[in-house]
């Protein structure tokens, strides 16, 4: 068995040295590599322990003495040391067990003259409890990460599912299965429909559901941002790019979205100029900010939505038409709610809920549901939530009435008749008119399935014949 080999002799035959260090002495070297602070093992080329720092002993259970000239296995079974040999590749920062506990080492493969020669081994924290102390502050810091990844989610994130897509209409169903469909896929979806038809809900869901779900949401308002703050908005800007611009500079859209999803909202009103430089962004897959001439590649899944008619837009130059067959790929057409009536009823018990305060329980009556059935709703879903809360508000009781609800007196009902036109009304006239039509919607509707139009006027079904009946409708 070798003798041991001097400390700084070791360190001059394993290492590469750029710099001659002979005119070190070597009794500086040698309390430099065997300290008490220190956990240095060498290797030789066929594995082998050449030198140790005494540390090491209360480590591995074996004297200095005993351990030079053994295979390094033999002293750490579980040692990746003599591996760094064959890959020649560093492993810094690596875990290992020793004695029950958790430490961090480091392995170098030493070359000489491009080949290689040996292995240096070097525990990172040789005292356990400096290392618990650094665990903790990771601990800490992830911590921290998990606060602003959640802040980040609450700014960049979805708010909805396809569980808050409410509706039970055939329309309805089919819509949100070709929604659950385009989740599947990363190509670019385009969510038409009349504004309160819940566009950004289905795109905040098909997010929600998608591949990249984990990574941000970024939503853009095209309809809300100034003409000449379009391309530092989408594109950002490097430092010094314009007057008052950020001196450090900042990420625009695209970039922010990288690896996870942009939402073009109201993409119909987004310029010209604009349409070409987007439509750039999509074929190359790379943004160039504002003021730098270096491009950015960039992935992420487009999601875009529009209240307009675009092939009209089209038509009228104010909307490329190679930016729309990009951008068109998987079309999703949201139905206005007076094409699904029957969802009305639903819609109303969900809202009742969700908008309830100090658990209070509230109903609608015959008169307001027959109202609401007959109403034509040009604000869609989104106005019939504002009817809702305003009547919560204005009720005198738990039950909503005909009197709490305030339609859009601009807008006409079902049958084409305004509810209020000029001169006196006959409110019971209007009241009745109002719940024959709703009823007979309803038995449309349900093609003549009682127990479905029950269903979707929420009545119980000895009160729909009674009405049936009452109206001459059976």
């Amino acid at each position: 068995m070798a003798g041991r080999m001097p400390p700084a002799a070791a360190l001059m035959d394993a290492v590469d040295m750029r710099y001659r260090i002979t005119d070190i002495p070597e009794e500086l070297l040698s309390a430099l590599l065997d300290n008490p602070y220190e956990s240095l093992i060498l290797i030789d080329k066929d594995g082998i322990i050449r030198f140790m720092s005494s540390s090491n002993e209360g480590i591995y259970n074996v004297s200095v003495k005993d351990a030079i000239g053994r295979h390094i296995t033999e002293v750490s079974p579980d040692t990746r040391l003599h591996l760094v040999l064959e890959t020649d590749k560093a492993e810094i920062g690596e875990s290992m067990v020793l004695k029950d506990k958790k430490r961090i080492v480091a392995r170098l493969p030493i070359s000489k003259d491009g080949r290689i020669i040996g292995a240096a081994g070097k525990l990172m924290f040789l005292h356990p409890e400096k290392l618990k102390e650094l665990f903790e502050r990771i601990d800490v810091l992830e911590h921290h990460i998990d606060y602003y990844r959640h802040e980040l989610n609450q700014l960049y994130g979805s708010k909805y599912s396809f569980d808050n897509i409410i509706g039970q209409s055939d329309k309805t169903r089919a819509v949100k299965a070709l929604a659950i469909k385009a989740a599947a896929s990363d190509s670019p979806v385009m969510v038409m429909g009349e504004s309160g038809t819940g566009k950004e809900l289905y795109a905040h869901a098909i997010y929600e559901a998608g591949l990249r779900h984990k990574n941000a949401f970024i939503r853009v308002n095209c309809a809300a941002i100034p003409n000449e703050l379009f391309e530092s908005e989408l594109f950002g800007y490097e430092k010094g790019a314009f007057t008052g611009a950020h001196p450090k500079g900042k990420p625009g859209k695209f970039e922010l979205a990288d690896n996870g999803t942009i939402f073009l909202d109201e993409i119909g009103d987004l310029p010209l100029n604009m349409q070409a430089k987007l439509l750039r962004v999509l074929q190359e897959k790379e943004v160039e900010p504002v003021g730098s001439r270096t491009p950015k590649k960039v992935n992420f899944r487009l999601i875009s939505a529009t209240n307009k008619d675009l092939e009209s837009v089209i038509s009228k130059g104010k909307f490329r038409l190679d930016l729309f067959y990009r951008i068109n790929l998987l079309t999703i057409q949201l139905p206005p709610l007076r094409e699904v009536k029957e969802d009305i009823p639903v819609l109303i018990n969900h809202f009742l809920k969700e908008l309830t305060r100090d658990r209070k329980t509230y109903t609608i009556s015959d008169q307001a549901l027959s109202a609401m059935m007959q109403y034509n709703w040009p604000g869609n879903v989104r106005e019939l939530k504002n009817v809702i809360e305003r009547a919560m508000i204005v009720a005198k009781g738990d039950s909503i009435a005909f009197e709490d609800l305030q339609f859009s007196k601009q807008k006409s009902f079902g049958n084409g008749q305004h509810l209020f036109s000029k001169g006196t009304i006959n409110l019971k006239q209007v009241l009745e008119t109002t719940e024959r039509d709703t009823l007979a919607e309803a038995l449309k509707i349900s093609q003549n399935n009682r127990v479905k139009a029950a269903r979707y006027l929420g009545i119980h079904r000895t009160g729909l014949y009674q009405k049936m009946k009452k109206y001459g409708l059976d």
